[in-house]
């Protein structure tokens, strides 16, 4: 226990330098190239952000887990939105670009709908549906990449000159140094974590949305803090809708094409299985409520943030009450 312990503040000192570098890293290019923080957010920053998410995930499903997949994908959905997002938006809540939010943003509730559709129609993901889900991954890729050519660059006056400073090569060995340090540390997270969590009683289901999830997310986490502490707001909250996005489309696609599998039957409430009654349910309605508000107003309120927080206090309670219930 106190070997995984070590290897577990190993892991955390890993995310947290990654995510420095790597926030160094992507703004650098963002501005070096005139692109709006929000869209390099969505794509570079998750793309690496949910690299542990990626190999978990995969992992999982080819030693037979599909408990863990399935839920590490839609647990890291609602931790990323209800506790990552939430923080940054409680503590610095601002304006967002919409124009520059609605693309990751329907391209999620797109993804989001084919992903239920299954999970409530048949129960089982195919290899069809993993085929599917990376096919939307490349569009949103191509989509996002074709959106970024001639969107002017929202970064403030003067704030350039220190990454023009420093040379391309510098910021693309942050960008990919900083991704390595945070998918080793998500790692070292995540299988200590796990370990520690089964040792102490806390059942399978529960450790894939919860301890999975949450590990699987310090990327995000660690990214919207530093994002947050460096000024860089918009590139936190385009990094939580991507990678909201990547967990369904890369991350699940990635998972089931591998070894398609059903849904795992865990929890139940009131007969029927706990995440077609509550996990889905939930994670639409975080994502509704960052999202839409944002939408409409063009901005982002403490309220949402707060709310959020408590929305995912409550379901990670009810994720170690139901078992005992059960």
């Amino acid at each position: 226990m106190l070997k995984a312990v070590l290897l577990f503040a190993v892991g955390l000192v890993c995310l947290i330098k990654g995510g420095d570098w790597f926030v160094d890293g992507a703004t650098g290019i963002a501005r070096r190239f005139h692109l709006p923080e929000l869209l390099i957010g969505a794509t570079v920053v998750s793309i690496g952000t949910t690299l542990p998410e990626v190999m978990v995930s995969t992992t999982a499903a080819l030693e037979g887990s599909g408990s863990i997949a399935y839920g590490n994908a839609i647990g890291s959905v609602i931790c990323n939105t209800s506790l990552i997002a939430a923080i940054t938006v409680a503590v610095k809540p601002g304006k967002v670009d919409r124009k520059a939010l609605g693309t990751p943003v329907v391209c999620f509730f797109l993804a989001a709908v084919f992903y239920a559709g299954i999970a409530y129609t048949t129960g089982f993901f195919s290899l069809a549906t993993g085929i599917i889900l990376l096919a939307g991954f490349v569009v949103y890729m191509v989509v996002t990449v074709l959106q970024m050519k001639g969107s002017p660059d929202h970064s403030p006056a003067g704030a350039e000159s220190k990454e023009k400073d420093r040379p391309v090569w510098l910021d693309l060995v942050l960008l990919v140094v900083g991704a390595a340090l945070i998918a080793i540390g998500a790692r070292l997270l995540v299988d200590n974590g796990t370990f520690i969590a089964r040792e102490l009683g806390v059942p399978e289901t529960v450790i894939a949305l919860t301890f999975v999830a949450l590990g699987t997310s310090l990327p995000e986490l660690v990214t919207a803090i530093t994002s947050l502490a460096k000024g860089h707001g918009a590139l936190s909250l385009g990094n939580v809708i991507g990678a909201n996005l990547l967990n369904l489309v890369l991350v699940s696609g990635m998972a089931i094409t591998v070894t398609p599998f059903q849904i795992p039957e865990g929890v139940r409430i009131l007969g029927y299985n706990a995440s077609l009654v509550m996990d889905i349910p939930v994670m639409f309605a975080v994502m509704l409520l960052l999202t839409v508000p944002a939408l409409i107003k063009g901005k982002l309120s403490r309220w949402q943030g707060v709310t959020l927080l408590a929305i995912y206090a409550a379901f990670c309670g009810l994720q170690f009450v139901l078992p005992m219930i059960g």
